[in-house]
């Protein structure tokens, strides 16, 4: 049986995050970005420390979310704070709760993380096709393969 073959648009956390998802569930990925390198945004996000979650109870966590809570709790209990933590772990890289109560990477960086987590889509089969810009589905389906 062919592998299902997917082309995720855009580099960003949601698009990694999605590509690991689908090779995991045995699809033949590819992540298509406009940029010259995936997670430039992540990058820029980490510059200022990395705040990656809450470490607080999840009822206090989803409060956060007011008006749309209800609509995103189920999304966020499948993927709770303490599984991002433990998922970071996974890849190596070690987390602290801050006096805050946020959630950081130990080296304060975005670019181990970033590091660890492409190598791991690598290895899943995950190809990388950067300085691709979408312009839309073909009129004929028969030309988007």
């Amino acid at each position: 049986m062919e592998r299902a073959r997917v082309a995720v648009v855009g580099g960003g956390p949601a698009g990694l995050m999605a590509a690991g998802a689908l090779a995991e569930r045995g699809c033949t990925v590819t992540v298509y970005d406009a940029m010259p390198s995936v997670g430039r945004k992540f990058l820029l996000a980490g510059r200022g420390g990395l705040n990656l979650t809450h470490a607080e109870p999840l009822a206090d966590f989803l409060g956060r979310y007011g008006a749309r809570r209800d609509t995103l709790a189920p999304r966020i209990e499948a993927f709770p704070p303490q599984a991002l933590r433990e998922w970071a772990h996974g890849l190596g890289v070690e987390t602290f709760v801050g006096s805050s109560g946020r959630v950081f990477p130990q080296e304060m960086k975005a670019a181990p993380l970033l590091r660890a987590w492409l190598a791991r889509l690598r290895a899943a089969g995950v190809r990388f096709a950067v300085r691709h810009r979408w312009l839309g589905w073909a009129e004929d389906p028969a030309q988007d393969g």
